[in-house]
């Protein structure tokens, strides 16, 4: 409530005392309580609210409360209002929830308890109900929905939650004590009528600068306000624009205004004298107005007006709150508000307030429609009543919204659902009220200017803006029709009746509506408005299905409506009947009808009336009605011809336009045919012209009707014999005209499954719908609910019968569920089912054949026996053994035997058998349930029969057994047996004349018969399958025979090739033996195994030639993809830089958090094709400025040529150089090579160099060991008496690539414009290496997989190539700098060389050190006249060295940041391992001076340094095999946590017992871990001060995510905007990198970030994700990707429902479930670095012009 909290203290107190007489004058019954109310509101109002350009809002409302409120809420509850309404709040009983919905708010129906759909729970009382079991639907309110919560009438059960049901709040004892009292009761009759009465003056107030008198005591000021309003044409920067031009005023405060404008309805955009407003009013409206649009919406208002207005507003936010707390309340308000006044034929308040609400401004139409809800809405009898006002005034309000400029959210009709749902309120609106005619009057007067001269509707030119809000009435007509009745009284049967007539006179404007004729000639100009028809049509597709269900459950109701159909259908047939008729003649048969051709004269698609009538015919003889129809409609009047007539030429239509005879009538056309047939419409379009078509067989002569069939198809000519014509174009129309007809005819004969056709359910139905579909291929439930018509309820009774027929197939880590048909199902499959396009049939039709030929079964196709027709469709069936039809099948089998190719098809054929294929099933069914005398149906006798004349020589069956012999129709073949099986199983049953006996012989012959033919086709398939498996053979032994001879005419060069293999082989095989003897799997120090160097031979993917690679050729390159990434981060909460300017990045902290990784798709190219490549991508896209760039071309960006990855750099592929270690060599050095004299030995380089780079200032490192240092120059180049080598030379483009490669990584890991010359790309080079390994070894160990050999190839060749280019990177800098960064690395390690800027032991990652030493420790060994390196013993001992320094380091960390960790279990573990950790413990204790607590157990400390050191080492591993090429031992290339510990320490020389090494260096080791302990970052630590990074570190994963999504949308409905303060629904998104929930796609949130606006999401990815972040939308259930400020994608999110379906925009709204596995794919995207990837992918694949601005997310 707006009150503020604190009004009880001193300052309510003292404001209390202020207001005394203002009360005392209230209370006082000599005064008027209104008079003395409006006079207060004169005095305050006016200077509460002066300041509209900047409000004060909080000093505003202390004031109002202040002076206005506090002392009237003190005069109505006559004690302190804080106490009094905290009772009242104890009190509340009201059983209804009363919830009012913001847009964007998720609801909740639950599809097996809702009445309807629009019934809707909100996400508390769906929380706390029984539904959160059931089968629930979630959607996203559009607004100003109401939570149904305690409506009984809205459940079929569980209509209360737990928190609203009775027993939920405090005992009825309490509440008695807080009922209001009289006194109470008689305040609020006195205060409400004048606080109304004011509220309604006010808000429909028209004069702009005068108030009314009782209002105005002073005089009046000249201050004005020009007032913008909003509307719904213009668009925001629109807005924007015209405020700046008029007003002259900043882009942000313009901005600031139309944000205001657009919440709340208007605002004040200038404050001045009169003239002044008037002024910025007209140039406001000259800015806005233009051709296309007219101009803003802007009043000047005097301030008073403006400030009355607003308190008015206030005043109804107060009385809402009111309304909250009690039922007297709500009654008194409602009394008031319906009163009208005596003797006046003025409306009363709520009337006023609902005529007047088109023209009040959003923010007013808000608090209006609010108190509704919480007044008339929470009171049944009010609602009723208010419904009463709602429908006397329906036609004034919804005339009042279609001609308003506001969205139906902001309408008071938006209203109606709540009152024309509710199933009782309905029943009295429709017999009191009569709101079926009101609602159908309305329709037919709002739309009178599209009803032509002969008062039909013609849509040319419509108002897409004006239809869209008609549709808002017959929505109203919807919902009042929802619920079906289960009483009928006369009453309402009449009102019904007089409803449906009414409704009637639309259909019949309807009816024949946009009739077309066919153009001849020219082609069509202009295509005609087609949508607005086909639209209408679907809205009201429901409807018309709900008012024939409606006429349907009343006999009496049902043929009265019948007969009022049939009069309209009447009328409007009545027209056309002025021609004279026209004789038809044909076999013996005579049609007499009247002259009309489909290709010539004018037809329409639309016939909602004939349709309707075919819909009541069903359902009356479904109720078996039917008998009684003659007593409504007379023989006479019937007419059948009539009706069927419309129908049928709508039909020849749809043929006609299929033949191509429309061609020049354009695409309108052919768009109505489409949705003429489509699922949308269907069922009240081409279902119902087959059902008219039905009724016409079942009640004309069957030769008549056949014959007004073969003309209307305007095919009379072609079934007579006449001389055929040799025009193509017209043959072929023909074709496709007799196709269609004989389809019409088959669907006519054998679409049977509509209930009141024959005897099935509507389950019978769907089941079948559902088995055809599934017969075309397996199917998603989301795809079969698409497929199946819905009814009013939005449902298609899909799951109630689904599993009888299909079984479910669940979906792997992408695509979907499926539902596969059950076998026992096939047998249902009609191949002409009448709901399958033409694309449809033939993929179904194929499916079956290959089914079944796969089975080794026949490909006949026949029909399933269809159910029996209903008594009143029961004369169908003669039409397929009428005169007509079989002269129809016998020429056109005719024509296919005597070969007359242009005159058949084979699909004419086939359609042909169909028909005798359903004759025989009908005749077969009737026989076996009759004696053979009963059966009038005689399709065998007349098939069988010969013509008389010449003509007609043969029969049907003679010239079926000659199709055989036909060539063309060889698929046709198992078809033809199986209808000759049939005509003889026929003649078998006719033959009998027991019946018993006919059913079992027949069926037992028929089966033998069936078994022979089948044994027969088995046999002859397994000869020609042994013919074609010898006929192989045979070929595979001439093939044999071909090499043999090919090989023994070149045996020479066979031999050379087979020799100089063997000896390869055999030198490979010797060298593996002496490794495997003379050398382990080890990587580092003087027992180094052999490089393993493979001849690398690539082909470039862009000009397909071979290269070896070699230093000196031409570079050779992968394609690559830099980029930030925190993927490894151990702290989210850290600020990232957003600019590396001045950033050192030598040093990584152990947080890792933000590092460079280097990712590569694995293809390569030779450099100078990638460039001439990138070149010719640039030149392209400069030529395409139009279409937005999926890549920053000025970034270096492309996709790869190949696979389309994002690349933004190429990565040089430098080869791997063998280097063999001399065992002599190497143990010579070993005995003088220690670790203490290497340290002399490197710190005697490091001070000559220092000497020299000084220029003669000393600099001099203190030595290691107290041994002088000797002669200095000698010990200066001592260093290079341990082996060097000339270094290797690199080929010129080599060099070329290595620095623009390592530039890339530089600009993009330090986010910095491009410098070659800069000093820290080599930092940034070893950086990314060491990040990349890490990034790699954190995927391995997260998949489970062994460290070695399950890399994909991508990731192999990358990181190779990487490692590589690292090492020789050093060549292209200056020495002197790798040397400096060395010496500072080295500073971490050895404190002799620490310098200022040198970091503590605990602040750096120790393998990022390693990899930085290794690759820069070459640069001690250049001299100035040489360019040196060392050789492989050197390297060896200088890795090995390098190596252990850094694992001593890393210990060291991991034993300090793990000496706060308490013992989990106690464990008496007196290993050697752990006798050592303890005595090194000791060590560590001694140096810290007792800081290092050594109680810590021996077996913790090792346990924590075995668990802590394992990635570092795995690292480490990595590192060394693609820097050395050294094989690792096999225990690495599987999984296997003990192994891999010992592999790993063999590898990397390192003893398994890790305290071993401080041991084996002891002397040399002891200072420096003396020196490390004394690090007052290290002492901090251990005294807690600071907290130190654990290790290992934890593993990344995406934030843990709820497993019923319901869950997430409670938590999105419970997020409120950190910055803004109103309550209006944000779009929250989650974050999936570290659980922040944002709010996105709001001016609120945006940032400033280095001068441009950026939104929440895109500013939050730059700290979260360096750029590249993951999101959940959580009202719209999709994940974003976003890289950088400009790019992103949606991606499926991770919730499937049921069926294994995700469900973007929560559209279908089923229950959501966490699909482990589709997370855990996200995951993988996220730590394979694959998201850029990935967006550059979705952006190729869905090119847009104009992109979404994902810098504003």
């Amino acid at each position: 409530m707006a009150d503020g909290a604190d009004r009880g203290g001193p300052a309510a107190s003292s404001r209390a005392g202020a207001q005394a007489p203002e009360r005392a004058m209230w209370c006082d019954e000599r005064f008027d309580f209104q008079t003395t109310f409006l006079q207060c509101l004169a005095k305050h109002v006016p200077n509460i609210y002066s300041a509209e350009m900047d409000p004060l809002v909080e000093k505003q409302e202390e004031m109002v409360q202040a002076a206005i409120l506090y002392p009237l809420e003190c005069y109505l509850f006559g004690e302190d209002p804080d106490v009094f309404l905290e009772k009242l709040k104890q009190s509340r009983t009201s059983q209804l929830c009363g919830k009012v919905f913001k847009g964007g708010e998720t609801t909740y129906s639950c599809r097996d308890c809702a009445v309807d759909p629009t019934c809707v729970l909100c996400i508390d009382c769906f929380q706390n109900s029984i539904h959160k079991n059931h089968r629930y639907k979630m959607h996203s309110s559009t607004g100003g929905g109401f939570c149904d919560c305690g409506d009984t009438e809205a459940w079929k059960a569980g209509p209360v939650c737990t928190k609203h049901a009775p027993g939920a709040s405090n005992s009825p004892k309490e509440n008695s004590e807080c009922q209001l009292n009289e006194e109470i009761m008689e305040h609020s009759r006195r205060v409400f009528p004048s606080v109304i009465k004011y509220i309604v003056d006010m808000l429909i107030w028209e004069e702009e600068n005068e108030l009314p008198v009782e209002l105005t005591i002073r005089e009046k000021a000249d201050s004005y306000y020009c007032v913008l309003f909003n509307d719904e044409h213009h668009s925001y920067d629109h807005v924007i624009y015209s405020l700046q031009r008029a007003l002259g005023c900043e882009l942000g405060e313009a901005q600031l205004h139309t944000t205001a404008i657009d919440k709340e309805g208007r605002r004040a955009v200038k404050a001045g004298h009169y003239a002044a407003c008037q002024e910025a009013k007209e140039e406001i409206k000259r800015h806005s107005e233009n051709v296309s649009q007219r101009p803003l919406h802007v009043e000047v208002l005097h301030a008073d007006v403006m400030a009355h207005q607003k308190f008015a507003l206030r005043l109804g936010s107060w009385l809402n709150k009111l309304m909250s707390y009690s039922s007297d309340f709500r009654q008194i308000f409602c009394q008031i508000c319906l009163k009208e006044e005596a003797g006046s034929e003025k409306p009363c308040f709520i009337s006023k307030l609902m005529l007047w609400d088109a023209r009040l401004h959003k923010g007013a139409r808000k608090v209006l429609h609010e108190l509704i809800f919480s007044s008339f809405f929470m009171e049944m009898e009010y609602k009723k009543l208010f419904a009463v006002e709602f429908v006397k005034y329906y036609k004034a309000l919804q005339k009042e919204y279609i001609s308003d400029d506001h969205d139906r959210v902001f309408s008071v009709t938006a209203l109606s659902v709540q009152m024309f749902t509710v199933p009782t309120l309905a029943r009295h609106l429709i017999e009191e009220q009569n709101v079926i005619t009101t609602i159908t009057e309305t329709l037919l007067e709002v739309l009178p200017e599209y009803l032509d001269k002969n008062d039909k509707f013609n849509f040319q030119g419509y108002s897409q803006d004006k239809l869209s809000r008609v549709y808002a009435v017959i929505f109203d007509l919807r919902y009042v029709l929802v619920s079906k009745p289960t009483v009928w009284t006369d009453r309402l049967r009449e009102r019904f009746l007089e409803g449906f007539v009414s409704f009637l006179r639309i259909l019949t404007c309807m009816q024949g509506m946009e009739e077309i004729k066919r153009q001849i000639g020219q082609h069509i100009e202009v295509d005609p408005d087609w949508d607005a028809a086909i639209a209408i049509q679907m809205q009201l597709k429901n409807i018309l299905l709900m008012f024939q269900e409606w006429c349907a459950c009343d006999e009496e109701l049902l043929l009265r409506s019948y007969r009022e159909c049939h009069k309209a259908v009447m009328r409007c047939s009545s027209n056309g009947r002025s021609r004279e008729k026209t004789v038809f003649h044909l076999c013996g048969h005579t049609l007499e009808s009247r002259p009309y051709r489909v290709s010539a004269d004018p037809v329409s698609i639309h016939l909602p009336l004939s349709r309707t009538l075919a819909g009541l015919h069903v359902r009356l003889s479904k109720t078996g009605a039917i008998s009684r129809l003659h007593e409504f409609v007379s023989p006479e009047e019937f007419q059948v011809e009539l009706l069927v007539e419309y129908p049928l030429r709508c039909l020849v239509l749809v043929a006609q336009v299929a033949a191509e005879m429309w061609r020049r009538n354009g695409l309108s056309l052919i768009s109505q045919v489409f949705y003429y047939q489509d699922v949308k419409c269907r069922e009240e379009m081409y279902d119902k012209d087959i059902i008219m078509l039905q009724i016409g067989a079942s009640l004309m002569d069957p030769n008549q009707f056949l014959l007004l069939i073969l003309q209307r198809y305007e095919l009379a000519d072609a079934f007579k014999k006449i001389k055929p014509t040799k025009d193509q174009d017209l043959i072929k129309q023909y074709n496709v005209l007799i196709e269609e007809m004989l389809q019409i005819l088959i669907y006519v004969v054998g679409e049977r499954y509509v209930p009141g056709i024959s005897n099935v359910t509507k389950e019978d139905v769907i089941m079948r719908e559902i088995i055809h579909l599934l017969c075309i291929e397996p199917m998603a439930h989301s795809a079969i609910t698409k497929s199946l018509p819905e009814n009013e309820n939005n449902e298609t009774g899909l799951e109630n019968v689904i599993d009888k027929v299909a079984t479910f197939k669940k979906p792997g880590v992408s695509g979907h569920g499926v539902y596969e048909l059950k076998d026992e199902c096939l047998k249902e499959f009609n191949m002409f089912f009448y709901h399958y396009t033409k694309t449809q049939h033939s993929k179904a039709e194929h499916t079956q054949k290959k089914r079944r030929k796969q089975e080794n079964r026949d490909e006949a196709l026949p029909p399933p026996p269809p159910p029996d027709f209903s008594p009143a469709f029961s004369n169908v069936v003669r039409i397929l053994n009428c005169d007509v039809m079989m002269h129809i099948l016998r020429t056109l089998l005719q024509r296919a035997v005597e070969l007359e190719t242009h005159l058949w098809t084979e699909a004419m054929v086939q359609m042909v058998l169909h028909l005798l294929s359903l004759g025989l099933l009908e005749e077969k069914q009737q026989l076996q349930k009759c004696p053979e005398e009963e059966v009038t149906f005689d399709f065998y006798h007349k098939a069988t029969r010969m013509g008389s004349s010449a003509l007609n020589a043969v029969n049907v069956l003679m010239l079926v057994e000659k199709l055989k012999r036909v060539p063309q129709l060889d698929s046709q073949k198992d078809t033809v047996n199986w209808i000759l099986q049939m005509f003889d199983m026929v003649k078998r049953l006719r033959e009998k004349s027991s019946l018993a006996t006919v059913g079992a012989a027949s069926g037992s012959e028929a089966a033998k018969g069936d078994e022979s033919t089948q044994d027969k086709e088995k046999a002859e398939r397994k000869r020609k399958a042994e013919a074609a498996r010898l006929h192989r053979q045979k070929i595979m032994a001439q093939m044999s025979a071909l090499q043999r001879n090919f090989i023994e005419t070149h045996k020479l060069l066979y031999e050379n090739t087979l020799e100089s293999q063997g000896k390869g082989d055999a030198i490979m095989e010797e060298e593996s033996i002496s490794s495997a003897i003379d050398y382990s799997r080890i990587a580092l120090g003087p027992k180094r195994g052999p490089s393993v160097v493979e001849k690398e031979i690539l082909t470039c993917i862009l000009c397909q030639e071979e290269q070896e690679v070699k230093l000196e050729s031409a570079a050779m390159v992968l394609s690559a993809c830099v980029q930030k990434s925190t993927a490894l981060t151990q702290n989210r909460s850290r600020i990232l830089e957003l600019s590396g300017d001045t950033l050192d990045p030598l040093f990584m902290h152990p947080d890792l958090p933000c590092g460079t990784h280097t990712g590569s798709c694995g293809h390569v190219m030779h450099a100078a094709c990638w460039q001439k490549y990138f070149e010719a991508m640039q030149l392209n896209f400069r030529q395409r400025l139009h279409v937005e760039q999926i890549f920053d071309l000025e970034n270096g960006e492309y996709l790869c040529p190949l696979c389309k990855s994002l690349c933004n750099t190429v990565i040089p592929i430098v080869p791997l150089q063998a280097q063999k270690i001399n065992s002599e060599d190497a143990e010579a050095v070993a005995q003088i090579l220690s670790l203490a004299r290497w340290l002399e030995i490197v710190t005697a380089r490091i001070s000559g160099y220092s000497v020299k780079n000084a220029k003669g200032e000393k600099q001099n490192f203190p030595p290691f060991t107290n041994k002088g240092t000797g002669n200095s120059a000698l010990e200066f180049h001592s260093i290079l008496s341990f082996g060097v080598q000339s270094s290797a030379k690199y080929s010129s483009s080599l060099k070329e690539m290595l620095i623009l490669f390592a530039t890339t990584i530089y600009r993009v890991g330090l986010k910095v414009a491009p410098n070659e010359a800069d000093s820290r790309i080599p930092m940034m080079t070893w950086s990314t290496c060491a990040f990349t390994i890490q990034c790699i070894e954190n995927l391995l160990e997260t998949e489970g997989k062994p460290l070695f050999g399950s890399l994909q190839n991508r990731q192999h060749s990358g990181l190779k190539a990487l490692v590589q280019f690292a090492a020789a990177q050093r060549t292209t800098s200056p020495q002197v700098l790798i040397q400096k960064h060395l010496i500072r690395l080295l500073g971490v390690l050895l404190p002799n060389f620490k310098g200022e800027d040198t970091p503590s032991l605990l602040e750096v990652d120790m393998f990022h050190i390693l990899v930085g030493a290794v690759l820069s420790f070459p640069s001690l060994y250049w001299e100035d006249a040489v360019d040196l390196q060392p050789s492989s013993v050197s390297s060896a001992y200088n890795h090995l060295y390098l190596f252990h320094l850094t694992t001593l380091a890393h210990i060291m960390q991991i034993v300090i940041s793990s000496a706060t960790e308490s013992p989990t279990a106690h464990s008496s573990d007196s290993s050697e391992e752990a006798q050592s950790a303890q005595s090194f413990c000791r060590e560590v204790c001694q140096y810290t001076s007792g800081c290092f607590s050594q109680d810590i157990p021996g077996w913790l400390v090792w346990d924590c340094v075995k668990k802590g050191i394992m990635p570092y080492l795995r690292c480490a591993a990595l590192f060394f095999h693609y820097l050395l090429g050294v094989s690792p031992p096999e225990e690495l290339l599987q999984v296997s946590e003990e192994g891999q510990f010992k592999a790993l320490c063999s590898y990397l020389s390192l003893p398994t017992n890790l305290f071993l090494l401080f041991h084996e260096y002891r002397d040399t080791v002891n200072p420096l871990l003396q020196r490390w302990c004394a690090d007052p970052v290290v002492l901090s630590c251990l005294k807690g001060k600071t907290i130190a990074i654990r290790y290992p570190r934890k593993r990344n994963h995406l934030i843990e995510l709820p497993e019923d999504y319901s869950c997430l949308l409670n938590q999105a409905s419970q997020f409120r905007c950190p910055r803004s303060s109103d309550d209006e629904q944000k779009h929250p998104v989650l974050c999936l990198f570290c659980g922040a929930m944002l709010c996105s796609q709001n001016t609120c949130c945006q940032e400033l970030v280095n001068g441009e606006e950026l939104g929440a999401c895109t500013s939050h990815a730059l700290q979260c994700g360096a750029g590249v972040c993951m999101f959940l939308k959580i009202r719209e259930c999709k994940v974003v990707l976003i890289e950088g400020k400009t790019r992103g994608c949606v991606y499926p999110a991770p919730y499937l429902d049921e069926y294994g379906e995700t469900d973007p925009g929560l559209k279908r709204g089923n229950p959501l479930h966490l699909c482990q596995e589709r997370y855990r794919k996200l995951h993988l995207l996220w730590q394979q670095h694959c998201i850029i990837e990935e967006i550059a992918r979705s952006q190729e694949t869905n090119q847009i012009i104009f992109g979404f601005n994902w810098q504003l997310l």
